[in-house]
């Protein structure tokens, strides 16, 4: 896959900050080069049992024609999510051997599970993002092969650290996944080539939409007595910037990346605004409306547009417009693509010049046959830093909103706020990263003008 290119000192600054970052975060680990293991299974544990991670387990374990793989250790902070996923998953039969004693509950869970493991098993990262740097540096200290779920990082401390991981790792030669699956779109990809071709000239505009009803976020009831505050923010996760980004980082990134691809390029500034329009009765800290402008190197903008109310509008797409023509990248949530090209600037039937013949092939699946087909072949495939620099923008454009200021890639990179600094040593006795003010009786949330070097 072709991925978007930052410019020269942008990219030279993250490779100097990779390695400064790595000397710290994994000083004295020495791990062989490996691939799949001499009797030709991979093993496979899954860290984070939620719905998504229980669907990439099925795709990996769905990988045909390739040789033996099979699910061998789960953990997660949830027992009833743990017991939810293995319900699921053990309809697969023999694929699926989690004994009792390799599911481990706990914030500790994730290094059991991946002690189940050999160099040059997989461990399936699906946890809220906070964790995922933590996740991966013992991933790589193990030198197992990894797929983690977008986003990568939400802030410029964890995406330094993340770029930092991902040189670790292509040391060590571990194949490393991440699931912007867009990536593997075959239809896109086709896109992608007749862009680069110029049939639809120079690429001066990309719009994006993700309107849709409230989704993950709507927290309208406070905390249950049952339940601690931390456990519940990680429940909860959608809700908090520090487990997430936010619903801004964990469900626009997709539109934001496929857009990038197909520009071919980083933005390397992001101006915008949002509100918490109906947000009353909502306590968590997210926007009802986000509206974003990213700008590229050479003056062309992409436009997004977010919004979480019910009862309006609702769209799912990403177009691209160039100098002779325009493009839909996609236009059914994720896919199928249904990608078009159109000879003017209007989606309409009797300009239509191509579309991608359907059906098309399902790009969550495909990911999972690229990364096997990498491991079983001994193929370069470490798609880390593309997975930090698009979980980047996107918390470029996210910040840009809730401060009110114009935040370009460098400011988002090289910005000292870490919303959970101390996310590799909790339990479930620590305090939660986010506490309510009790001045205001809620949690903190963005106040753009008011509050500028951070968002909570």
């Amino acid at each position: 896959m072709t991925e978007p290119v930052p410019s020269t000192t942008r990219r030279d600054f993250l490779k100097v900050t990779g390695q400064v970052a790595a000397t710290s975060a994994l000083a004295g680990m020495a791990v062989p080069m490996v691939h799949a293991g001499e009797d030709n299974t991979i093993n496979v544990a899954l860290i984070g049992c939620g719905g998504r991670g229980t669907g990439a387990a099925t795709q990996a374990l769905s990988v045909v024609g390739k040789g033996p793989i099979k699910l061998v250790a789960m953990a997660d902070v949830f027992k009833d999510k743990l017991d939810d996923s293995y319900e699921d998953l053990k309809k697969l039969g023999a694929q699926v051997d989690v004994p009792e004693d390799r599911r481990f509950i706990g914030f500790d869970g994730y290094q059991k599970a991946i002690d189940c493991l050999k160099p040059g098993d997989i461990a399936i990262m699906t946890t809220p993002p906070a964790f995922r740097w933590v996740h991966f540096g013992a991933a790589i200290q193990k030198g197992v092969h990894v797929f983690m779920e977008k986003p990568l990082t939400v802030d410029g401390p964890s995406t330094r650290k993340m770029i930092a991981l991902g040189e670790e790792a292509k040391k060590k030669n571990l194949k490393v996944g991440v699931g912007l699956m867009c990536r593997h779109c075959e239809a896109r990809e086709e896109l992608y080539k007749r862009i680069k071709d110029g049939q639809i000239g120079d690429v001066i505009m990309l719009r994006a939409y993700r309107q849709t009803s409230p989704v993950g976020s709507a927290l309208t009831e406070p905390k249950p007595d049952n339940i601690s505050e931390l456990m519940y923010q990680v429940r909860k996760f959608h809700g908090f910037l520090w487990a997430s980004g936010g619903c801004y980082s964990d469900f626009m990134i997709h539109n934001i990346d496929e857009c990038c691809w197909m520009k071919d390029a980083w933005p390397v500034k992001a101006q915008g605004a949002g509100a918490r329009t109906y947000r009353g009765d909502y306590i968590d800290q997210n926007f009802d409306t986000y509206s974003v402008e990213y700008t590229f190197d050479d003056g062309a903008k992409m436009f997004l547009e977010g919004r979480n109310i019910p009862g309006c509008h609702q769209e799912f797409a990403s177009y691209v417009h160039g100098t002779k023509g325009s493009a839909v990248i996609s236009s059914n949530s994720h896919t199928p693509a249904k990608c078009r090209i159109y000879k003017g600037q209007q989606v309409r039937k009797q300009d239509l010049v191509w579309s991608y013949p359907q059906p098309e092939s399902n790009p969550y699946q495909v990911e999972w046959d690229h990364l096997i087909e990498a491991i079983r072949k001994d193929k370069l495939h470490n798609e880390v830093q593309r997975g930090a620099e698009a979980s980047l923008v996107t918390s470029m454009g996210r910040m840009a909103a809730h401060t009110g200021q114009v935040i370009t890639f460098d400011d988002m990179l090289n910005c000292p706020h870490e919303f959970a600094p101390d996310v590799a040593n909790l339990t479930f006795d620590s305090k939660a990263p986010l506490q309510i003010d009790p001045s205001l009786g809620h949690y903190p949330y963005p106040q753009p003008g008011l509050v500028k070097d951070r968002e909570f």
